[in-house]
């Protein structure tokens, strides 16, 4: 496709409705309508909050749904055969939710409709028809998912095209092309999405929806918009059932951004500025960690590990970066890791607001100390605010906040009045502080009486008290745990990393590294709270 694309572009997000069905994923009614707000912001023309009636939450939802700019839309399937639209309950229930648009699935694969539904061709042509024409009689907007579709229109072209017909004809707004199964490929996925409009459905009326089965999820919703279709239907970080969903945290920029689709989309390049917040926000409410390597919002989406790559960066950022990362509100990290060179270092710690000069000895020492530290088991490529403390200590720039003086951790299995049998994880850390000791135990146990392990037990007594700093701490709180089993037999080592934030909205990463996890965990902890002591400008005590 050559130059931009002049048709208007519509975004259909499903992560309330396809996105929930991810194994693991459950929202609750007040989550949903946190996502719907961030959805909004972000700019979709349509949010799909869910199948009414199919299960309480969504009900919930659809009770209290929050006023958006974006078609709130309910989603459902086509009545049932031997009733009429007017007497299928099911229907009913998702017209009662009250949304100005309501999307309907059937099957347009005649393998489906034989063997899942039991029914004939021309029977299931009727349900769609008069399903469709009692949503537009209501006042809705309507809208026909197309179930396998592509696999219906390879046995069956006419049929499968009859099943696009019979909603238009009968008032719908948009048909769209889903491959639900997730395994065609794009150029087939454009080529069929061609013949569909060449023989009459137009694309301004044609929407696509694949699943990433193949991992093309992305490639083939861009094969079906350079055909000709003009809605695009997916869901935030590619969520969805088994592979996932066309990741619209992915196409949204490619759309906007990308010279043969810009300005095709009724969000402007400011909103966009929102995507990685929003991206790493839905994780949040997932409780999951973030795929560092998701284009254009991961942690990693722009780092540059290679001396190479870095110096190149420094001297003009598009020798190496495709668009610049504050367009999506993501930021360029120069890593550091045995691979690094001088460019990656002062890159780092100008990021870090460290002056040294350069030629400074003190950077060949801080790059061999990395190297070394790496070969004992230290990964500084993800662990940042480590580096960052490691490079301050080699300078003499580390500011002193307090000595760990001891700490322990005792794990005993007890059994409860129920006569359960229970975990307990209790820690013991005490601390120097301008010449006080503090002195904090801690259990790991959640509201529920469940223990939550000899970590957490440690984290809660080292946050616990800090005196003079507690302040500065009390918005802090652990996001990630991420561990790793480096080399072999006796001289193996655990290297634990950390994710931490905010209530600033700042995240860091640091790393600790021993024979024994609780102590590399504990490495980890004390390094995540002296970055955050430094970054807010405390003064020691």
């Amino acid at each position: 496709m050559s130059g931009a694309m002049k048709d208007r572009l519509y975004l259909y997000d499903t992560t309330l409705r396809d996105g929930q069905q991810t194994q693991g994923v459950q929202f609750s009614a007040a989550e949903k309508t946190e996502i719907a707000h961030m959805l909004d912001r972000l700019g979709v023309d349509y949010i799909e909050g869910g199948w009414p009636g199919a299960n309480p939450t969504d009900s919930d939802f659809f009770a209290q749904a929050p006023a958006t700019r974006a078609t709130m839309t309910a989603f459902g399937m086509t009545k049932r055969a031997g009733r009429s639209a007017g007497n299928d309950e099911v229907l009913a229930g998702v017209l009662n939710a009250g949304t100005p648009a309501v999307c309907l699935v059937g099957k347009t694969h005649p393998f489906h409709v034989r063997e899942a539904l039991g029914i004939t061709l021309e029977e299931n042509l009727e349900n769609i028809r008069a399903s469709v024409a009692h949503l537009v009689a209501q006042g809705r907007e309507a809208l026909f998912d197309a179930e396998h579709f592509f696999d219906g229109f390879a046995e069956d072209p006419d049929y499968a095209t009859a099943c696009l017909r019979a909603p238009l004809e009968a008032g719908a707004r948009w048909v769209v092309l889903c491959d639900t199964n997730g395994g065609t490929l794009p150029a087939e996925v454009g080529r069929i999405t061609a013949a569909v409009i060449a023989g009459g459905i137009p694309g301004d009326r044609l929407g696509i929806h694949t699943h990433d089965d193949t991992g093309n999820a992305v490639a083939c919703t861009l094969a079906a918009v350079d055909a000709g279709a003009r809605q695009i239907q997916g869901t935030l970080n590619g969520l969805g059932e088994r592979c996932g969903n066309a990741s619209l945290t992915s196409l949204i920029p490619t759309l906007l951004l990308k010279e043969a689709y810009r300005s095709t989309l009724d969000i402007g390049v400011a909103g966009l500025g929102e995507l990685t917040r929003i991206s790493r926000r839905l994780d949040e409410i997932l409780n999951r960690a973030p795929l560092r390597a998701a284009p254009y919002v991961g942690a990693s989406a722009f780092a540059h590990k290679a001396g190479l790559h870095a110096s190149a960066i420094l001297k003009n950022p598009a020798t190496y970066e495709h668009v610049d990362p504050a367009t999506v509100g993501n930021e360029r990290v120069i890593p550091m890791s045995n691979q690094a060179g001088q460019s990656n270092l002062r890159a780092r710690l100008a990021e870090a607001g460290i002056a040294v000069g350069r030629d400074d000895p003190a950077l060949a020492r801080i790059l061999d100390l990395v190297k070394a530290r790496e070969d004992a088991g230290y990964a500084y490529d993800g662990a940042q605010a480590s580096f960052e403390l490691l490079a301050r200590e080699e300078l003499g720039r580390m500011r002193h906040f307090f000595d760990v003086e001891r700490y322990r951790v005792i794990v005993e299995r007890r059994t409860n009045a129920l006569g359960q049998r229970i975990s307990v994880s209790e820690a013991v850390v005490v601390v120097g502080i301008g010449g006080a000791r503090m002195l904090s135990v801690s259990e790991s146990m959640d509201g529920e009486g469940h223990d939550r392990g000899p970590v957490n037990a440690l984290w809660r007594a080292l946050a616990k008290d800090l005196g003079p700093y507690q302040a500065a701490i009390d918005d802090m709180h652990l996001v990630d745990f991420r561990v790793r089993i480096t080399g072999r037999g006796t001289e193996a080592a655990t290297r634990v990393i950390i994710d931490s934030a905010d209530g600033q909205g700042n995240r860091w990463s640091t790393v600790g590294v021993s024979p024994n996890i609780v102590d590399a965990s504990f490495e980890a902890l004390v390094d995540a709270i002296r970055w955050k002591l430094i970054r807010d400008g405390v003064v020691p005590a």
